[in-house]
């Protein structure tokens, strides 16, 4: 009775490894998933008794997980979240204002080799005109690289929009789970699933910010912000949201009757990468093309005031600058003449000298917000160059967060990943394992109906 006893507990424990096994080969291709082992222990004898011992039992259904593992992979999700989602944006502004044909720099080089075009005769009509015509689509280079920034904020914006939904969702599934979780936990009742679940959403959200995660007695899991704001407590999830009751959108956070407000470009993931580039990147550019535009406009406009037409009028405005128009910040007034260009300092008919403090206006300085004093002509070349470089770093970082990621990913995958070849062995291994148990089976029947037989 003793051989059966030990045998049937052999073969229990066999078929229940076997039924492991085969949720893990089952699962070989679902993401995230964890792999599973059985616990087995073998069974003392009694106080008192003398036998071999009573067999195995299943101690417990194991998961195979590190949880620092875990959270090196979620870190890695949030600096790859920033870096990924800025980077189109970068390339896209890169590609516009480096364009040899749309540059602001074209169009300010064409204005002044008309302006030094029309000194050979300034009082010809036609290089005039080409004055004014190079005037204007050097406004129209302004207005079209201003409108591709505009663009790009409404762009981040939205993106950042419809991120909220998503990570209150995410929140509130990891509650959930946290929930269903600990009330499996103590009935003992297996939570793999779950808990793979929970890593899942977990990862999700790491992906859009950055977060710390603590792991709590009850088998739930306590989620927070990298700044220490709590995002998930047990059951209890936050809710992030844009706050414009005070003027300014700030993105603030509210968990049970307590409100934060967050610094959305310290948030990090997809959120904090979109947030920082908009505000310390996109929004000083906008600003600097604004001011050079602007500074541009008002030193030309000065300086034709200063002199006189052909009819020895005083000079009228070539520009008309206003940050906030539809159509364009930078205008020509369509009523402007070619002969309303104040080219004389004294109205003598030929006479250049205004024209030559004119083209004297690109070697004056101007000051723009991302780069400080820089001479005119130098200006959207020095803007260009700092952009590249802002492209360039987030690139040389995001292709180091693209390689941690994976190095994360693949430290999982050692631990908690399924092998095909290891689980196959395990395959053959309890298979053997349950042969085995059936055959001493079936040994133990053998005694037991010969020791039957010995009282027949």
């Amino acid at each position: 009775m003793s051989i059966l006893s030990n045998a049937l507990s052999g073969s229990n424990a066999a078929q229940a490894a076997l039924n492991t096994t085969s949720q893990n080969i089952a699962n070989l291709q679902t993401k995230g998933y964890t792999r599973q082992g059985v616990l087995l222990n073998a069974v003392a004898p009694g106080i008192g008794m003398k036998t071999a011992g009573m067999g195995v039992e299943i101690g417990g259904l194991l998961r195979f997980s590190d949880s620092y593992k875990n959270q090196q992979m979620w870190r890695a999700a949030s600096d790859l979240g920033s870096h990924s989602q800025t980077q189109p944006y970068l390339s896209q502004m890169e590609r516009v204002m480096g364009d040899d044909k749309s540059s602001l720099s074209n169009g300010v080089d064409e204005f002044f080799k008309a302006l030094n075009a029309a000194g050979v005769d300034p009082t010809s009509t036609p290089l005039r005109q080409q004055v004014v015509t190079a005037a204007n689509s050097m406004s129209q280079h302004f207005n079209s690289i201003y409108n591709v920034t505009a663009n790009q904020r409404l762009s981040v914006r939205q993106q950042r929009d419809a991120l909220l939904p998503a990570m209150n969702q995410n929140m509130a599934n990891i509650a959930a789970l946290n929930e269903r979780i600990a009330g499996a936990s103590a009935v003992g009742t297996n939570t793999s699933a779950l808990i793979d679940e929970r890593d899942m959403a977990i990862d999700t959200l790491a992906s859009m910010v950055a977060i710390e995660v603590i792991d709590q007695p009850d088998g739930s899991r306590s989620v927070s912000l990298r700044t220490g704001q709590p995002l998930v407590v047990g059951n209890l999830a936050g809710n992030i949201f844009v706050d414009g009751s005070s003027g300014a959108p700030v993105l603030s956070l509210s968990f049970g009757q307590t409100k934060f407000a967050l610094d959305d470009t310290k948030v990090g993931g997809q959120m904090g990468g979109l947030s920082d580039y908009d505000k310390n990147i996109l929004v000083p550019l906008q600003t600097s093309i604004r001011d050079m535009a602007e500074q541009m406009a008002d030193a030309v406009n000065a300086q034709l005031q200063a002199g006189f037409d052909t009819a020895g009028n005083p000079g009228k405005p070539l520009f008309a600058f206003n940050a906030t128009s539809t159509t364009g910040m930078l205008q020509i007034d369509p009523a402007f003449q070619a002969s309303d260009l104040a080219f004389s300092a004294d109205g003598t008919p030929g006479d250049s000298a205004n024209l030559q403090l004119l083209i004297g206006i690109k070697n004056q300085p101007v000051t723009l917000t991302s780069i400080g004093s820089v001479l005119l002509g130098d200006a959207d070349t020095q803007l260009v160059g700092k952009l590249g470089i802002d492209s360039q770093q987030n690139q040389a970082l995001l292709k180091t967060a693209t390689t941690i990621r994976q190095q994360s990913e693949d430290d999982w995958k050692s631990t908690s990943g399924v092998n095909q070849d290891e689980e196959a062995i395990n395959l053959v291994e309890f298979q053997n394992m349950y042969q085995a148990n059936m055959k001493v089976i079936a040994v133990a029947n053998t005694l037991f109906d010969a020791t039957l037989a010995m009282f027949n």
